[in-house]
C-alpha cells in the first residue's frame, strides 16, 4: 500500500502532465475599423436631399427659378405657355437683397451698370412694387397736401378719387407701353433687347420719384420744380446710360434713339410736376 503522500505526488504529476502551460499573451492591440458615422454629411445620400460636401438642397427644382428649368408641372406648348403662371414665375424669383441692390443702383445713374448686373436675371417684382408704391404715395401725399392747403385758406375740401385712378394709369401705363414701344423700335433698327430687361430697367428708373413725391410736401413752388427736375434728370440719365452701349449697335440713329429716351423720361417728370407736385386751391 502507498501512503497518502505518494498518491498526492502521483496525482499532481498526472495533472501537471495533462495540462500544458499557457504563455502570457502580454498586451493585445484591438483595432476598430473607421465608422461612416464619423463623416458628416455622408458621402452618398438617398432621397430628395443630395449631399456630398455641399449644403443640402431640395432636388426638386420646381420653385428654384431659372436653374435648369426642370419642373414637374405640365408645360404648355407654343404661345399658350405665355398665358400660364409658370411662364412668369422666374421673373419674380428675387429676394430682398436683390431688390435693395437694384434700388441702390438706380440712385447712382452715372454708373450705367444696371443692365449688365441684371442681364442674367431681370425681374418684374421690383417694377411692380415700385409702381404700386408710387400710386399709393402719390394719392396719399397729394391728398394730404391738398387738404392742408384748403384748411389753411379755410375752404371746403373734398377728396378726389380720380387721383388714385390717374396715378395708376400713368405709372402702370408708362412702365408697360414705353418699354414695349422701345422694344419694337430697337428690333426694327437691328439692336434688339430683351423685353423683360426693358420692363425691369424702366420700372427701377421710377424709384427716384418716390422720395421726390415725399419732398413735395414742402409748400414752396420753386422747390417743387427743382425736386421734379432733379428726379427727372436722374431717371432719364439712368435709362439712357444703361441703354447707350446696347443702342450704339444701331449705327447713326443711336444718338437719336438715346436722345428720345432721355427727353421722354424728362417729359414724364414734367407731367408728374404739373399733376402731382402742383397744389391748386
Amino acid at each position: 500500500m502507498m501512503s497518502g503522500g505518494s498518491y498526492s505526488t502521483i496525482d499532481s504529476q498526472k495533472i501537471s502532465g495533462s495540462v500544458p502551460s499557457v504563455p502570457d499573451p502580454g498586451h493585445t492591440t484591438v483595432k476598430f475599423t473607421e465608422s461612416n458615422l464619423q463623416t458628416f454629411p455622408p458621402s452618398a445620400t438617398q432621397g430628395k436631399i443630395s449631399g456630398g460636401s455641399n449644403p443640402p438642397r431640395d432636388a426638386d427644382d420646381t420653385f428654384s427659378g431659372h436653374g435648369n428649368g426642370s419642373t414637374d408641372e405640365p408645360q404648355s406648348g407654343g404661345w399658350l405657355h405665355k398665358f400660364t403662371v409658370g411662364a412668369y414665375k422666374p421673373f419674380f424669383d428675387v429676394d430682398t437683397s436683390d431688390v435693395v441692390e437694384r434700388l441702390k443702383e438706380s440712385l447712382f445713374p452715372f454708373r450705367g451698370t444696371f443692365t449688365e448686373k441684371t442681364a442674367d436675371k431681370p425681374d418684374l417684382y421690383g417694377p411692380f412694387w415700385i409702381c404700386t408704391t408710387l400710386i399709393f404715395v402719390a394719392a396719399s401725399i397729394g391728398t394730404f397736401v391738398t387738404y392742408i392747403a384748403h384748411k389753411w385758406k379755410k375752404q371746403e375740401w373734398n377728396y378726389d378719387i380720380n387721383l388714385v385712378t390717374w396715378s395708376a394709369g400713368v405709372f402702370y401705363g408708362y412702365v408697360t407701353l414705353v418699354p414695349l414701344a422701345l422694344y419694337v423700335v430697337l428690333k426694327y433698327f437691328s439692336a434688339p433687347s430683351g423685353l423683360v430687361q426693358l420692363f425691369c430697367l424702366y420700372g427701377y428708373s421710377l424709384f427716384i420719384f418716390i422720395p421726390a413725391l415725399c419732398l413735395s410736401i414742402v409748400p414752396v413752388e420753386i422747390f417743387r420744380w427743382v425736386i421734379a427736375g432733379v428726379a427727372g434728370f436722374m431717371s432719364a440719365t439712368f435709362v439712357a446710360l444703361n441703354l447707350k452701349a446696347h443702342i450704339n449697335s444701331a449705327g447713326e440713329r443711336s444718338i437719336l434713339i438715346i436722345a428720345s429716351i432721355f427727353l421722354l423720361q424728362l417729359g414724364l417728370a414734367v407731367v408728374l410736376k404739373l399733376y402731382l407736385f402742383t397744389v391748386t386751391v
